[in-house]
């Protein structure tokens, strides 16, 4: 019999059972019923896939978040309305002539900037409009933008201005007045008449006496030949004494008296004081000696430093005139010591030295000044300015040549140049930029070319405008920065306008609230677009009022109006989006602007103003006629609306204007109209009396 057993019946039932609850997908025999399901469950949820369950979640969640960008465009692309699908497939756009930056898909809507209707036009057939040379880019604020962001603007005119070079400099003898003193014979000094430095003389004072063997015998020559008669032996003997250094009086003397005079007295040159004493009582001297240094202080030199960038207003020519010191047209200076801060001295350019210190980079110029009272000491510090007139300046007079419109001799001998204050002025580093308001709110950076810098009124800085500018142009001074930080934080709009939502110009200097939701000025808009236009033009614009295009649309409330000739007729557009359709319909375009000329039609802008808005406008009118003086407000309530636009009140665009016209004060609704009523003197003196008889 084998070694191995055969297990009893009940342990091989065990033993299989335990087989089957090792492996396998099949319940253990002997379970039936719930007791089944049970294990089941057991097995396949709590059991044996709860791993790989967590595996699984953990791959899911990774896919989620690596894929989550193309999840979400699926997502947008099964929840798109179904609508929008024929709106993506148009081939038709609109947009804001305007304000191109607005488009829309959907031509029922209007602008959100200006609430102007939008312009039809085929995809892709955008295309930015080129800037005019000069214009490196251009920027529209909304009002309420403006407001907060303070921006003043500046009118380009004539202003006096002076150019100045301060410089530092040391007061010093003038080389000219210093005469030294010395002994024109051998001798012994008995006598110092003068004994101290710094010791006051005047011209002819004796300053010493010496002793000398060799004056004796010329004395006595001079003694025999008076005492012979001897003629020309006396008048040798005269001039030898004199170029001795003795006087005429002295000499006199000698020859009345008959004694012979053995000492020689030394006469001071000039007035002044001594500077230096080389010499003590006693003291033999041979012929040539010094003995004192004599410095006459009436007139005094400054040695100052001036760097090399100032050379360019300095005068060139180094000739003086024979004889003196000066050049043939000195430049004035003044002078101040911290001795006497509060007393100004009066000079004279006298020289430039003809070579640069290459360590400090500055040029040595001298002044001469009067030196009243010895104020003036030499050694003292002084702050020296220099005053170059403008026709000195040769920017100046060379744009005298090259932008005769701006400048002309005449004004510059008077002090006066077209200048813009150094607020206004923004220098990258390439170029020189100045932004000009051409509209409320549109801005735009002109590239300019500028003088040097210059002092203006109230000692304020200006920088005279070479090219770039025209007299008029209203300048962005205060806030022009961050006019300029718009286009550079976002470039793509520095070529087009944009802004926030309907916004309100009550302008910069205006003292009302202003609000996002205010309304826009639009009659402050279009008075300054048809001011740019030429005075003839302007009038045919005001005739016609409207554009023939979009009826609705004030010539002047989208810019500039654009200029058409039809049939030889001249016809304004809003924009230039409108210029194919007018040219397209030449007898259709001049019938509209017919009819727009003889019947207006109603828009919001024409119809009557409520009461409650009539109210608003007369209590404006009224403070700004409040702002103009006793005498001249009963004047300007008479006259009632401007010589130049008709329909405009007084005080409605701000305090009115006083002008004087042929000696008579009349008032203008603004500065844009001040050109166009001094050009015809007569009409605007008719124009201003038709005005007061109609209000009475």
């Amino acid at each position: 019999m084998s070694e191995t057993q055969t297990p009893p019946p009940g342990d091989r039932q065990q033993h299989v059972a335990s087989d089957f609850d090792e492996g396998g997908l099949r319940a253990p025999p002997g379970l039936s019923g719930w007791r089944k399901a049970w294990w089941w469950f057991d097995f396949i949820i709590l059991v044996k896939l709860a791993r790989l369950r967590f595996i699984a979640i953990l791959v899911v969640i990774g896919a989620v978040i690596t894929q989550w960008d193309l999840l979400l465009a699926h997502y947008q692309k099964w929840t798109r309305p179904a609508a929008a699908a024929p709106g993506a497939a148009s081939t038709v756009e609109w947009f804001c002539p305007m304000h191109p930056s607005v488009i829309r898909d959907n031509g029922k809507e209007k602008c959100p900037i200006c609430f102007m209707p939008l312009s039809k036009r085929k995809k892709g057939d955008a295309h930015e409009v080129a800037l005019p040379a000069g214009i490196v880019n251009r920027v529209q604020l909304s009002p309420y933008r403006v407001v907060l962001a303070g921006i003043r603007t500046w009118k380009v005119d004539y202003q006096p201005l002076s150019k100045e070079i301060t410089a530092v400099g040391y007061v010093e003898f003038n080389e000219r007045n210093v005469k030294n003193v010395s002994a024109r014979v051998k001798g012994r000094l008995d006598t110092l008449h003068v004994n101290e430095t710094g010791q006051m003389v005047d011209a002819g004072d004796v300053l010493a006496s010496i002793y000398s063997p060799d004056l004796l015998v010329t004395v006595q020559n001079l003694l025999q030949a008076r005492k012979n008669n001897n003629a020309e032996l006396l008048s040798s003997v005269r001039t030898r004494l004199q170029l001795l250094g003795i006087s005429d009086d002295q000499i006199d003397e000698i020859v009345q008296t008959g004694k012979a005079n053995t000492h020689l007295k030394i006469r001071s040159p000039i007035t002044g004081h001594v500077i230096k004493k080389y010499v003590r009582e006693g003291q033999y001297v041979d012929e040539g000696s010094p003995l004192y240094d004599v410095a006459d202080l009436s007139s005094v030199w400054i040695q100052a430093q001036i760097y090399e960038d100032d050379l360019a207003f300095l005068p060139a020519d180094q000739q003086h005139k024979p004889g003196t010191q000066l050049f043939e047209d000195p430049l004035p200076v003044t002078a101040t010591t911290r001795a006497f801060p509060d007393e100004a001295f009066q000079g004279l350019l006298t020289f430039i030295y003809p070579h640069v210190d290459q360590e400090t980079r500055t040029v040595t110029v001298r002044f001469e000044l009067k030196n009243p009272g010895h104020k003036l000491r030499p050694g003292t510090t002084a702050t020296v300015r220099l005053q170059i007139p403008l026709r000195e300046i040769r920017a100046l007079v060379q744009a005298v040549g090259s932008n005769p419109e701006l400048y002309k001799m005449d004004l510059l001998e008077q002090g006066l140049a077209v200048a813009i204050p150094e607020s206004s002025i923004i220098d990258t580093g390439s170029q020189t930029i100045v932004y000009r308001q051409t509209l409320p709110g549109v801005y735009e950076g002109v590239r300019v070319v500028l003088g040097p810098r210059m002092t203006g009124p109230d000692e304020v800085p200006f920088f005279p405008v070479l090219h770039g500018l025209a007299l008029g142009d209203l300048v962005v001074t205060a806030g022009s920065f961050l006019v300029d930080a718009e286009t550079r934080l976002n470039p793509a709009v520095g070529s087009i306008y944009f802004g926030g939502s309907s916004g309100s110009k009550q302008g910069p200097s205006g003292g009302s609230t202003v609000r996002p939701s205010t309304p826009e000025d639009t009659d402050a808009t279009i008075t300054q677009a048809l001011a740019r236009l030429a005075p003839d033009d302007r009038r045919i614009a005001e005739d016609q009022k409207f554009c023939p295009i979009i009826e609705d649309s004030r010539l002047g409330s989208m810019g500039v109006p654009i200029k058409l000739v039809i049939d030889d007729q001249t016809v304004f557009v809003c924009c230039d989006a409108c210029r194919k359709a007018a040219l397209a319909k030449p007898q259709e375009t001049l019938a509209k602007v017919k009819k727009s000329k003889d019947s207006r039609p109603p828009s919001p802008t024409t119809s009557p103003l409520p009461t409650t808005q009539k109210k608003r406008t007369d209590a404006k009118i009224e403070a700004a006629l409040a702002k103009l003086s006793d005498e001249d407000r009963p004047l300007a309530r008479k006259q009632r609306f401007c010589v130049v636009l008709h329909k405009s009140r007084l005080g409605s665009m701000g305090t009115p204007v006083k002008v004087m016209v042929g000696g008579e004060p009349v008032f203008l609704c603004c500065e844009a109209c001040r050109d166009e009523a001094l050009a015809d003197p007569e009409a605007t003196l008719k124009q201003a009396a038709k005005l007061k008889q109609t209000q009475l």
